[in-house]
């Protein structure tokens, strides 16, 4: 079967995605204004950060009101949860889909071992039967499209990933599988088994979406033609460039210029004034500047200034000067 372009939409479950090019979950990142940013650059569909299932169900404020915004641009949109207790997950996708989800996604392949020693992420491999209690809750829960993100297995050679990809859509009822298909211990080293990949797109009957180490155009385009995916899901290679969805989704040939790499720089640090307030926002966005500031070609000197700063207007100011001399920086 001839695999369909990068810019051609697709469903999941109900949910129709204008392209097959998108944003991953970012620990620690993907709030809003940034899956807000990869959507206003093509991407046709944004995945939340890893939320807990347990932060959700109980209702913690911090959670409710920083991990679970959704502006209302950004749609389709799924939050990702992780959690090892049914009942709490069928609570909490229910939360998520009146906070306004338009699909929910469950980390089974996180190999963290915080979020593995609780028996959430990647350690659900090894328990399938509780891993497709999970799935069912959550589509009981939200009455929402429910897909799962995974690894192909725990250790080298092992393909428990792969079979349980299987059981969660012909026995749970998942309405897509994110693939990584490199298992858990070796985080993110070592190559992809695109071979692997394939096999599990050939056997399933709902979309495969590849990831993992998706850095570049050309390595998400190899990704998507070698594993025969129904699209890509990008992670770090959006960080500081946003502009890689509008490269895979057709609408931009060449790089962005100076100008435009600071001009998206002095958004970001607005939106993160929206997010945060002022205080809090200075520091947050300190993890966003080196991204940016080697695609200016800035000097350490100024990349080591700017985490001292403490004051948003100072590091717009700073940041503003760029466009114009990059290279003096």
């Amino acid at each position: 079967m001839t695999q369909a372009p990068l810019t051609a939409p697709f469903r999941i479950g109900d949910v129709e995605i204008a392209n097959r090019v998108l944003l991953a979950p970012l620990a620690g990142i993907g709030n809003w204004f940034v899956r807000l940013q990869a959507r206003r650059h093509g991407a046709g569909l944004t995945v939340s950060e890893m939320v807990s299932s347990f932060g959700v169900h109980y209702r913690n404020q911090r959670t409710l009101r920083e991990l679970l915004r959704i502006h209302p641009e950004e749609h389709p949109v799924a939050v990702q949860l992780f959690g090892q207790d049914p009942e709490v997950m069928r609570s909490a996708a229910a939360i998520c889909a009146e906070g306004g989800a338009d699909l929910i996604d469950i980390n089974m392949g996180c190999p963290v071992h915080k979020v593995c020693k609780t028996g959430a992420g990647a350690s659900l491999l090894s328990q399938p039967g509780l891993a497709l209690q999970i799935a069912r809750a959550a589509i009981e829960g939200s009455d929402r499209p429910v897909t799962i993100k995974l690894r192909s297995g725990l250790e080298p050679g092992d393909r428990s990933g792969f079979e349980l990809a299987l059981r969660l859509v012909h026995d749970a009822g998942v309405a897509a599988i994110g693939f990584h298909p490199r298992p858990a211990a070796v985080q993110h080293r070592g190559e992809p088994d695109y071979a692997l990949a394939r096999e599990l797109a050939e056997r399933l009957e709902v979309p495969m979406i590849i990831s993992g180490g998706l850095s570049t155009a050309q390595a998400a385009r190899r990704a998507y033609s070698e594993s025969g995916a129904d699209a890509v899901m990008i992670a770090r290679g959006s960080l500081g460039n946003p502009w890689i969805f509008e490269e895979l989704s057709g609408q931009r040939a060449g790089p962005p210029s100076p100008a435009e790499i600071v001009d998206e720089l002095l958004w970001v640090i607005d939106r993160a004034g929206d997010h945060l307030g002022p205080e809090r926002a200075v520091r947050y966005v300190r993890k966003f500047y080196p991204w940016y500031l080697e695609r200016l070609g800035a000097s350490h000197q100024l990349a080591s200034e700017l985490q001292k700063v403490d004051d948003l207007e100072r590091a717009r100011d700073s940041i503003a000067t760029l466009a114009a001399t990059p290279s003096a920086t």
